[in-house]
Order: C-alpha cells, then sequence, then structure tokens
C-alpha cells in the first residue's frame, strides 16, 4: 500500500509542540523523533480515504525524544516537549513550511497570549492552594450559606414541579384549575427567598449582574402576589397552572447547578440543561405571565383596586389597569435585557477561542 501524506495542524506553547493529525480511525499508529525529526506513520481514513498515512519533519530547535500521543474517532493528537523553554518563530528547520502543514487555530495563542495564559494558570494554582489552606478541611461560612440557599430553593422548587405533575397525571385538566390553592404557599415562600439572590449579587458573594437578578425576582413577584395573590378570580385560571409549572422547571436545574459551583464540581449534562433549557422555557414563561397580566386587566378596571383617586376638578382616577398596560411593555424590555444575559452567559460558558496569525 502507498503511503499517503495527512493534513497536520499545529500551535505551540513555551514548552511544548501541539500536533493534530486529521486521521480518523488511525490505527498501527508509530510516532517517535530520531535526531531531532518527528516520524509518523498510521493507517487510517484521512483526506484520501482509508490508506496508510505518513509524514516527517525536521523541528526549529531541538526537543525530547519522547512523544506522547492519543488517538480519537475524528484524529491524532501529538504532543512534543521542547528541550528549552522559549518561543519559536517557526516549527521546522526549513524556513519554507511543508505543504500538509497549517496553524491550528483552535488552539492557536501568540507568544503574549500564552504567557498570559501561564500566568493565569499559575493564579488559579495559587488560590486554589490558598482557599485549601485557609479552609483547612472545614467549609467556609460563604460556601456553606450559597449551598443551603441552593439547597433550599432546589427542594422547594422540586416539591412544586413534582406536585403538579403527579396532581396533572392524576386529577387532569382539573388540577390546572386548582394550582393556586394547593400549591402558592410553597411558591409564596420560594419567591420571597429569591430576593436573597439580588443581595448575593450586591454584595459580590456571586459573579452575576444586580440588574438582570433585580428584574427576575420583582417581576415574578409582581405577578404572583399583585396578579394571583390580590385576585381571587385570578386563582383558578389556566395561567396559574403554566406559570408555576414553567418557572419550577427552570430551577429545578438551575439550583442543582449552583449547589454543584459551591464545591468546584461540574456536571457536563447539568451544566448543558441549565445553560440551554432557559432559551424555550424562559420565553414561554414570559408569554404565561402576560397572559395572566392581559386577563387581571378587566379585573382590576371593575374593582378599581390599587387604582389613586385624583382630585374632584379632575373627576376620574388613576386605574392601576393603565400601569398594567405600560408593565406589559417593561416586561418585554426586561425580557429582552434578560435574555441577552442569559444568551451571553451561555456564550462564555461554552465558547471556543479561535484566533487567526
Amino acid at each position: 500500500m502507498m503511503a499517503l501524506t495527512p493534513l497536520v495542524y499545529w500551535a505551540q506553547r513555551h514548552e511544548e509542540i501541539y500536533l493534530r493529525v486529521e486521521l480518523a480511525d488511525a490505527q498501527n499508529i508509530e510516532a517517535h523523533v530520531h535526531e531531532n525529526i518527528l516520524h509518523f506513520q498510521a493507517l487510517g481514513h484521512g483526506a484520501r480515504g482509508q490508506n496508510l498515512y505518513e509524514f516527517s519533519m525536521e523541528f526549529l530547535l531541538p526537543v525530547k525524544s519522547q512523544v506522547a500521543f492519543k488517538s480519537t474517532q475524528r484524529q491524532v493528537n501529538i504532543t512534543v516537549r521542547k528541550n528549552q523553554r522559549g518561543w519559536w518563530e517557526r516549527l521546522t528547520k526549513r524556513e519554507r513550511k511543508p505543504l500538509f502543514l497549517a496553524p491550528d487555530f483552535d488552539r492557536w495563542l501568540d507568544e503574549s497570549d500564552a504567557e498570559r495564559e501561564i500566568r493565569e494558570k499559575e493564579e488559579r494554582r495559587n488560590k486554589w492552594k490558598a482557599s485549601r489552606h485557609n479552609e483547612k478541611g472545614f467549609i467556609s461560612l460563604k460556601t456553606g450559606f450559597l449551598f443551603t440557599y441552593n439547597l433550599v430553593q432546589f427542594l422547594g422548587f422540586s416539591w412544586i414541579f413534582v406536585n403538579m405533575t403527579i396532581r396533572l397525571l392524576k386529577f387532569g385538566q382539573d388540577s390546572v384549575y386548582d394550582t393556586f390553592h394547593t400549591i402558592s404557599g410553597v411558591m409564596f415562600f420560594c419567591q420571597i427567598l429569591a430576593a436573597v439572590e439580588v443581595l448575593n449579587a450586591a454584595f459580590g458573594l456571586v459573579r452575576t449582574g444586580v440588574i438582570p437578578t433585580l428584574i427576575q425576582v420583582l417581576g415574578r413577584n409582581f405577578v404572583l402576589f399583585i396578579i394571583f395573590g390580590c385576585l381571587e378570580e385570578m386563582q383558578n385560571k389556566p395561567a396559574v397552572f403554566f406559570v408555576f409549572y414553567l418557572w419550577s422547571a427552570i430551577e429545578i436545574f438551575r439550583y442543582p447547578f449552583y449547589m454543584l459551583v459551591c464545591f468546584n464540581t461540574e456536571w457536563k449534562i447539568l451544566t448543558w440543561l441549565r445553560y440551554s433549557l432557559w432559551m424555550p422555557l424562559y420565553p414561554l414563561g414570559a408569554l404565561a405571565e402576560a397572559v395572566a397580566i392581559v386577563q387581571s386587566v378587566p379585573i382590576f378596571d371593575k374593582s378599581d383596586l390599587f387604582s389613586i383617586p385624583l382630585p374632584k376638578a379632575i373627576g376620574t382616577s388613576l386605574r392601576f389597569a393603565y400601569f398594567l398596560r405600560a408593565y406589559l411593555v417593561l416586561m418585554f424590555l426586561g425580557l429582552f435585557v434578560n435574555f441577552r444575559h442569559l444568551y451571553k452567559q451561555r456564550q462564555r460558558r461554552f465558547r471556543t477561542k479561535k484566533k487567526a496569525h
């Protein structure tokens, strides 16, 4: 079988060279350095199908003879350590690079970025060591407080979600109209407690924006206490069911994610759910809240509840229903602010740095 040359992508750090060989399902891999020349050979599926692929390249400066490589279903990753720490102006001894070689932009950094990466790693390592030294085997007060808060909220919203699900399966449509009378007590507790999140953000206990958190907490509490809590006519409407169910569906994934964050632990599935499920559920929850507010407008108009009487010369009153109509506009502006905030959070979490040089 005649050997072909695979596509190879490279990047470097001050102490290592990274090579990515575009060869799927590689077998019989041979990769070794002899007299500063890397020799590679493997059988796999490359740019020209299933075949034997090989290449050789002489490095610009001396490297260590040990070669580490790992094969995946899509590629072979090779790591070669430099003899001396430093930044190379190019990879190969020959000024003209081989045609099969190209920069690996997924891992590419210039020298200043690589130095910053080293400093950031060192700072994280020092902070971790310092925190471990300071805590000396016991949980810090801040960590214990945040974990307890998130645990209580998780248990509360889990009870709401499970209870509503079981009642829906057991009683069908009847459970929809009875949601407020069976669930509201726990929901009141959870939403009052949610004010702690605003304080956590304001005092820097958590790294999140105060304004988006305040918008969400005030918005939910307005619907819960004013629209549902003050109007008996609203308490038997299906809107209550949809609002409560969508709120709890979001929170049963958000709070356990934060519980793990307290101990610098991550569960990838939970992380994905926390940063993805809000995209359909958050707008649906806002829509359910808007429906509830629209349904409450004629009730407030009729009852004059919360209306402000004006002087007799004017001969009317400032009806609360007017405020509700304006609030609907503000609510969707708040939805936009929070949606953008959550989307930026998701981008930061899953973003892959790509730089072309």
